[in-house]
């Protein structure tokens, strides 16, 4: 299962309706994100990025207006296509980052690899080691520091087959040089999938080549 295109046809979140929306290229408009490509959406706290990433990810359905995926309206789909979906076709790295925060690092990760069999496991070690978290690779996720806790989840997200990553506020507790290795990783894997990368800042954006960058 692939996602070619989501087009997003005059959406908005409920919570704004009968409100004076400021201007926006993408809540209200017609647009299209398409695979292979990059995207990064810049916005203020509280204009709804990470509702936008909730939205298409099907997490929330209180918006206004059509979002859908190669043509298909997603408020039809059933839970079952979107576990499907959610295990081939779309990653996602909210900004909560939803790590188990009993479970250690490399554990929170191989649990999500253990649901697709996607990364091998000499990747995910090369992946820790490349962003400085090897040696708290059996610490419990819940005695790490966010920034760690962060690339964490950046590793965990793509650890499936996807067509478009979803990444909210990715590297906002990373430093240059963690942003710089993430967004290599990232890119990488999303290069290799023929993938297109959705990612949303508030100010600390990812450092991966953009393509089209957009104001919400």
């Amino acid at each position: 299962m692939t996602i070619e295109r989501i087009t997003l046809s005059d959406t908005l979140p409920r919570v704004f309706a009968g409100e004076s929306v400021p201007a926006s290229q993408v809540w209200r408009q017609d647009i299209s994100f398409e695979r292979g490509h990059n995207y990064v959406i810049e916005a203020p706290s509280g204009t709804g990025k990470s509702s936008l990433c909730a939205y298409i990810y099907g997490n929330r359905r209180d918006y206004l207006g059509a979002i859908s995926f190669d043509g298909a309206d997603i408020s039809s789909f059933a839970p079952a296509r979107w576990q499907e979906l959610r295990r081939k076709a779309l990653a996602y790295l909210p900004q909560e980052l939803d790590l188990f925060p009993e479970l250690t690092a490399l554990q929170n990760i191989e649990l999500k690899n253990s649901l697709t069999g996607h990364v091998r496991p000499q990747q995910i070690e090369e992946w820790l080691c490349e962003l400085g978290i090897d040696s708290r690779a059996h610490y419990p996720v819940g005695r790490m520091s966010i920034g760690q806790q962060q690339r964490v989840a950046i590793i965990r997200c793509i650890c499936q087959p996807f067509s478009f990553l979803l990444i909210d506020e990715p590297v906002s507790h990373l430093d240059s040089r963690n942003n710089e290795i993430a967004a290599r990783i990232i890119t990488d894997e999303a290069r290799r999938q023929d993938a297109a990368i959705i990612a949303t800042s508030v100010g600390n954006r990812i450092g991966i080549s953009v393509d089209t960058l957009l104001h919400l």
